[in-house]
């Protein structure tokens, strides 16, 4: 099976998922603007990660629903995960960890997570 990795700057937490999603949000909540991250949303199933929890720290924040995981060495945001009883079915991976190529015609979704929780596109 195709098996398609996301990578941390240095290398230390890789993400590998089946395949490239339909589309990729882009948020502009506090957080999600100032990473500058696009997520990539797939069943926690379908992810296998090398380098996490070891090689990872987690930042929370507002509702606590779901914690941002950073890698420890280079500080890139790599993905988040939900806890205190959310949809655990669930990880957000950072699109752009992946290799630009592999973005190349995939919708970007754009998120109101800043005020409505809207989906504004």
């Amino acid at each position: 099976m195709l098996q398609l990795v996301a990578t941390c700057h240095c290398g230390a937490v890789q993400i590998s998922v089946p395949a490239m999603p339909e589309f990729v949000v882009e948020c502009n909540c506090s957080i999600c603007r100032r990473n500058g991250a696009r997520w990539a949303f797939y069943r926690a199933d379908m992810v296998q990660m090398v380098g996490h929890p070891e090689h990872s720290t987690q930042y929370l924040w507002g509702a606590r629903s779901i914690c941002t995981m950073h890698c420890k060495i280079c500080g890139c945001a790599t993905h988040w995960e939900t806890i205190n009883g959310g949809p655990a079915d669930r990880v957000g991976v950072n699109s752009r960890l992946f290799d630009p190529e592999l973005l190349e015609g995939i919708r970007i979704r754009h998120f109101d997570g800043a005020d409505s929780w809207t989906y504004v596109d």
